[in-house]
């Protein structure tokens, strides 16, 4: 069975980008207004909505109205690529199980919001990349799989970084192929 997929991302898109180009999304969602993965989703044709949490009376109601896009989306599954709010309650408990995250550091390793500059930071000697399932923690969800990626003696943070998002746009169709969402 074909899953069907949205994908939440709140900045430039390039993993919903090479998402987008293998699988067929049923739309993207963007918790930013200005964010350029928008005009990414324009031109390939992706429905996409956005609206802010600051436009809700509480994260439960911004949370609600997600849940509600979801489901008259008929949607198996939601694809989480550089989405930058922490999911809360509301939307965990109506998709529990089926929302996975892709982070750019080799978990439990360097979870939060700068995992490849935490990890140049540490000079640790490799990093990866991790495609998991969302819980109620920061990166603390079960791990589905994961890749190492070294850091070279010629690396910059710029050349890692680079790499790392490589190993990126590689393991999350992966895991997007093995989860059984059929590639257009």
């Amino acid at each position: 069975m074909t899953k069907k997929i949205a994908v939440f991302a709140s900045g430039n898109g390039s993993n919903f980008q090479v998402i987008a180009e293998q699988f067929p999304v049923a739309f993207l969602f963007s918790d930013k207004r200005e964010a350029y993965v928008l005009e990414r989703a324009e031109n390939l044709g992706v429905t996409s909505y956005t609206f802010e949490l600051k436009d809700f009376a509480d994260k439960a109601a911004y949370e609600t109205a997600l849940v509600d896009l979801l489901n008259q989306n008929q949607i198996d599954l939601v694809v989480l690529a550089g989405y930058m709010k922490i999911v809360g309650p509301t939307l965990l408990s109506a998709y529990e199980g089926r929302i996975i995250n892709i982070h750019p550091a080799y978990l439990p390793e360097f979870p939060g919001a700068h995992g490849i500059e935490d990890a140049w930071e540490a000079g640790v000697a490799e990093s990866g990349v991790t495609v998991h399932y969302v819980d109620a923690g920061v990166d603390t969800g079960q791990i589905i799989k994961q890749v190492r990626v070294p850091r070279l003696p010629e690396d910059t943070l710029e050349t890692f970084e680079a790499r790392i998002h490589e190993a990126e746009y590689a393991l999350y169709p992966e895991v997007l192929r093995e989860s059984r969402v059929v590639k257009k």
